[in-house]
């Protein structure tokens, strides 16, 4: 019997790792937190869903090895830009993942979040801490500022701020370092890892969404994929985060990204695509010649949709899990590639050879 395959939650908080072990009963999860609080409630909750197959542990990122084990999968989202030393961080969890294994990593991304970086200093220069006074009376000001500046938008529509204990971790945290795409992939290449795909990869590629019809889509699309993300990343401007499923850089994998995947290989024919369950059909109000409007609810950016005729919102109703890549390419092979660029679908591989991308 195989082993059962290992799961690690870096940085669980209150409710990630119980997620995952539902989510995953055959894997073995472990989960670890600095925070006494985290653990207590990831355990009072685990005990409430009857979670059998997660073990909590109190214990930094930077130690990690201390658990003794190799993970196949490793969860690290909100936690690595937090660390006194990012980069050692993220190098201890490279070393506690297992030569076949996947890594998936958010980071705060710089210039979405500028508005909260103008709010940080602001409160450092008036010395705001973090008591339940000096909190209120921050809620009570940020309601008074001016709705054109760079936070305004973050303040209306972004759970961070949602309540006054999560405004006070975006805005009285001491510390925050955030990734530009270049660093991001500097800082995983520095790990001994490599860039496998954005877990959502629409808003960095210029085949998708506004961008596609500009002048400048196809000048885009003829740099280097780093050099893509990193334009996209200048173009759309309100990133806040940047969430990566890399590999371990040891030649386990391919070279290839998921945004690249040829789907017309033969390597590709039994691979199932399996629509993301965030996958919305919009059918009123669409142009001439085309059936309906694929989106992805997840995409905060609301250029990305993707329309389909209607033979290929035929082919898009097929997708169910089961049926394989060989079965749905022959009449629209590049429709089936923008599904996947535009989030739409991903590809489950394990029926051939290969990786789910």
């Amino acid at each position: 019997m195989p082993e059962r395959r290992r799961l690690l939650v870096a940085g669980c908080g209150t409710s990630q790792a119980v997620r995952h072990a539902l989510l995953d009963p055959d894997a073995e999860v472990v989960a670890i937190d600095i925070s006494t609080t985290a653990i207590d409630e990831s355990r009072r909750l685990a005990e409430e869903r009857g979670v059998r197959n997660l073990t909590l542990h109190r214990l930094a990122i930077e130690d990690v090895a201390d658990l003794g084990a190799d993970f196949d999968q490793i969860v690290c989202t909100g936690v690595i830009h937090h660390l006194k030393d990012p980069e050692f961080g993220l190098r201890a969890l490279r070393k506690v993942l297992a030569p076949d294994g996947a890594i998936t990593l958010m980071v705060y991304a710089p210039y979405g979040r500028a508005g909260v970086y103008l709010i940080q200093e602001y409160c450092r220069r008036l010395g705001v801490g973090t008591s339940s006074e000096d909190i209120a009376d921050l809620v009570a000001t940020l309601r008074e500022i001016p709705r054109e500046h760079p936070i305004g938008r973050l303040l209306r529509t972004t759970r961070d701020f949602s309540d006054d204990d999560a405004l006070a971790d975006a805005l009285l945290n001491p510390r925050d370092r955030a990734y530009s795409v270049p660093q991001l992939l500097g800082l995983l290449a520095d790990a001994g890892l490599r860039f496998g795909r954005w877990v959502r990869q629409a808003p960095y590629l210029p085949d998708c969404g506004s961008i596609s019809e500009t002048p400048h889509s196809r000048r885009i699309a003829d740099l280097p994929p780093a050099e893509q993300y990193a334009a996209l990343e200048l173009f759309r401007g309100t990133m806040l985060r940047h969430a990566v499923i890399a590999f371990a850089d040891d030649g386990q994998h391919p070279d290839t990204t998921a945004a690249e995947i040829d789907v017309t290989s033969a390597g590709a024919a039994e691979w199932q695509p399996i629509r993301m369950p965030t996958a919305r059909i919009i059918t009123e109000r669409i142009p001439p010649g085309f059936s309906a409007a694929l989106l992805n609810d997840a995409h905060t950016d609301p250029d990305l949709v993707l329309f389909a005729r209607p033979e290929e919102l035929a082919m898009f109703d097929r997708i169910d899990g089961r049926t394989s890549v060989a079965d749905l390419r022959a009449g629209a092979p590049d429709f089936l590639r923008r599904l996947i660029r535009h989030d739409l679908i991903v590809l489950d591989a394990s029926a051939g050879k290969g990786m789910t991308q």
